[in-house]
C-alpha cells in the first residue's frame, strides 16, 4: 500500500479496492431500527480519490491494528464526520486509523448509520448514538483477542460525530451485568476522547466525570465550530474535567488527515500522541 510522508506523518494514500482490513459487524444479525432496511452500502470516490459512504444499514468497524512488537494496548475509535449525510472515510477515518496503528496504537474505524441523508429514519441520538456504544463495547468485548488493554480504549470524533463521542464520554453508558449478549455487559464510555472540530458544541455539557479530552480545531472554522470548541475546553476546565485545546491559525474544517497538508495543523495528530503520553495512557 503506498504511503506519502508530510510533515513528518507517514500517511495512507487512498485505499484501492480491496486494500482494506476486513469489516467486523457491530450486530450479527439486523441491527436494532434497521429492521426491513436493505442495500449495499453506497462507495462513492472523488478524482482526488477520496472515499464517501452512504446508504449505511450494517454498521461495522474495520480494524487497523499493530504489529504484536509495536502494539502498546492503546485503543482509539475513529469515527468520521459528514454532517450525519455521508462518511468521509479518507482523511477522516482511513488515514487517521493507518497512523495510529503504525505507532503502535489499535484504531478501528466506524461505519455507522446516517440520520440526515435522504429520506433516513434513523435518528442521531438512537441509531447513532447505538452504534457508537455498540463500537466501544465491541472492543473491550473482544480486546484480548485484538490485543487492547480494556482500561485504556478511546474515542475519536470529526465534525458531526465529535457531538457522538461526546455523549458517550458524558452520558450514563455503562454495562448491563444481566444482559444475555455478553458484549453488552461492557461499558462504552471511553477512557479519553479526541473532539476535532466538533457540531454541536453547545449540547456538550461536561461533568466531573466526564472522559479526558483532546481538542483541535481552526481559527478559520465556522464560528460555531472555532468558538464552540473554546467554549467547551472552559467548561471541562470548570467541570475539573482534564482537556487540552489546540486552535490552529488555519485549517478551516475538515482538516482531517490528508498528504497535502503541510501546514501546522497537519500535524495535530503529534500533538494527540504527545496528549496521550503526557496523560499516561501510551507508555513509550
Amino acid at each position: 500500500m503506498r504511503t506519502l510522508l508530510v510533515c513528518g506523518l507517514l500517511l495512507l494514500a487512498s485505499p484501492a479496492s480491496g486494500q482494506l482490513p476486513a469489516k467486523v459487524p457491530l450486530w450479527a444479525g439486523v441491527a436494532p431500527g434497521s429492521e426491513g432496511k436493505s442495500g449495499d452500502v453506497v462507495v462513492e470516490r472523488s478524482a482526488s480519490g477520496e472515499i464517501r459512504l452512504t446508504n449505511v444499514h450494517r454498521p461495522s468497524i474495520t480494524p487497523y491494528l499493530p504489529e504484536k512488537d509495536t502494539a502498546t494496548g492503546v485503543e482509539v475509535l475513529v469515527i468520521p464526520g459528514g454532517g450525519h449525510r455521508v462518511l468521509v472515510m479518507t482523511h477522516e477515518g482511513y488515514n487517521v486509523a493507518a497512523w495510529l496503528r503504525d505507532r503502535g496504537i489499535a484504531a478501528f474505524v466506524l461505519e455507522h448509520r446516517l440520520a440526515r441523508e435522504p429520506n433516513s429514519t434513523y435518528r442521531i441520538d438512537v441509531e447513532a448514538f447505538a452504534d457508537a456504544q455498540r463500537a466501544m463495547r465491541t472492543i473491550r468485548a473482544r480486546a484480548r483477542e485484538w490485543g487492547v488493554d480494556p482500561a485504556r480504549v478511546g474515542a475519536m470524533g470529526f465534525s458531526a460525530w465529535g457531538e457522538l463521542v461526546a455523549m458517550i464520554a458524558t452520558r450514563d453508558v455503562r454495562g448491563d451485568s444481566n444482559a444475555t449478549d455478553p458484549i453488552d455487559r461492557e461499558s462504552a464510555r471511553p477512557d479519553f476522547q479526541a473532539l476535532i472540530y466538533p457540531g454541536r458544541s453547545g449540547d456538550i455539557q461536561p461533568d466531573p466525570n466526564t472522559s479526558p479530552a483532546f481538542l483541535a480545531a481552526a481559527y478559520d472554522d465556522r464560528q460555531d465550530i472555532a468558538e464552540g470548541l473554546a467554549e467547551v475546553y472552559l467548561r471541562m476546565k470548570r467541570a475539573g474535567v482534564p482537556a487540552e485545546l489546540h486552535m490552529y491559525g488555519s485549517g478551516g474544517h475538515g482538516f482531517g488527515v490528508r498528504a497535502t497538508n503541510t501546514r501546522p495543523v497537519g500535524a495535530w495528530l503529534v500533538r494527540f500522541e504527545e496528549w496521550l503520553v503526557d496523560r499516561g495512557v501510551l507508555r513509550r
